[in-house]
């Protein structure tokens, strides 16, 4: 205490030269209409920088709240908009008062906790769990498209096979000519994936849209997975070679929806009851 009497002491000429500064400044304010204005429209200004300034602070850590809001609200209306399209069909556009039919999907939003792009088997990790609804075969989207399928659960985890994976092959359909074929990662660039068995004679181009056939029960059917990129046929090929650039992102995916099949058991039972188990 002693030590900060004897600053204010050994510099008492400079503190009483800054509050003399500080009452002249304020008279002129005070008597001077001019100088009135000019500080307190200063003073606004600096008070309103001052405030964004903290409000942007609080918005900043505030994001990750807001983003968990909106993936489950995304969750809420992506289940809403089938429910509604699952409600008609296009043959006479009847409505169908099955609930099972008009309730086929749900959506479960997750965050994504772990990922990887540079293997050749690339997995996700979810913070949702079997205590959420969620169980291995089930398909999970992003904003952008397909991401991949669970592979394994906890109670409070799951364990997603990435798109970015080779030994993962999904059902795929061109949009423009309505071909289908598979999508499969072939482990060198995860921008991109590879596109087979469309038939030399299904003339596909760059820039057409790749989406899900939904021919298995995990996609529901429509889902982008990417737009094709590159487009190679040997002269005695009977398979073109598809180079498709992903929807999504994988080095930058942070949450995800997985989508819970209500139909599925009862179409892959019938399936097995009739073709068998697969092999």
């Amino acid at each position: 205490m002693g030590r900060l009497f004897y600053f204010f002491y050994q510099y008492r000429a400079f503190f009483t030269f800054l509050a003399l500064e500080f009452c002249a400044a304020w008279l002129i304010v005070r008597n001077n209409q001019y100088q009135s204005t000019k500080f307190f429209n200063s003073s606004n200004r600096l008070a309103a920088n001052i405030i964004g300034t903290a409000q942007g602070v609080r918005e900043y850590f505030s994001l990750r709240k807001i983003n968990v809001e909106l993936a489950e609200e995304n969750a809420r209306l992506r289940t809403r908009l089938e429910q509604r399209n699952q409600s008609l069909y296009h043959l006479d556009v009847r409505e169908i008062d099955d609930p099972g039919i008009i309730n086929r999907f749900d959506f479960v939003s997750a965050k994504v906790i772990d990922n990887s792009t540079g293997r050749f088997k690339n997995y996700i990790t979810i913070n949702k769990g079997s205590l959420d609804g969620i169980a291995p075969g089930m398909a999970a989207i992003s904003t952008a498209g397909a991401v991949g399928k669970v592979k394994s659960v906890s109670g409070h985890y799951a364990v997603l096979i990435s798109l970015l994976n080779t030994g993962e092959f999904t059902s795929s359909v061109i949009k423009r000519t309505n071909h289908f074929g598979s999508i499969n990662w072939n482990g060198k660039d995860p921008r991109y994936s590879q596109l087979n068995f469309i038939p030399r004679h299904a003339h596909p181009v760059v820039g057409d849209t790749v989406v899900t056939s939904g021919y298995n029960a995990v996609f529901p059917q429509g889902i982008l997975i990417g737009v094709i990129a590159e487009v190679g046929l040997g002269p005695e090929a009977q398979f073109y070679d598809l180079k498709v650039k992903l929807a999504q992102d994988f080095s930058s995916l942070a949450f995800v929806e997985i989508i819970r099949n209500n139909l599925m058991a009862e179409r892959d039972s019938l399936e097995q009851a009739t073709i068998g188990p697969p092999k």
